[in-house]
């Protein structure tokens, strides 16, 4: 598995939505994972190869 680091949690939307309109499979949608820490925001998928794919963010939810 790989994972890589997003620049905010709308990134790790974007990426898993662009992923699954190229053919790729779903492994866990967006979502937070409390079980990894408060912040954690990730996604999982399989690419077209079979290769398993982690997009995550870490920051917090701002508010103004």
């Amino acid at each position: 598995m790989v994972a890589l680091l997003a620049p905010s949690r709308d990134a790790v939307d974007r990426v898993y939505e662009v992923a699954l309109a190229h053919g790729g499979l779903s492994e866990g949608a967006p979502g937070l994972r409390p079980e990894y820490h408060a912040n954690y925001y990730g996604t999982y998928f399989r690419d077209v190869d079979g290769n398993k794919i982690c997009v995550c963010c870490h920051d917090p939810i701002v508010e103004l």
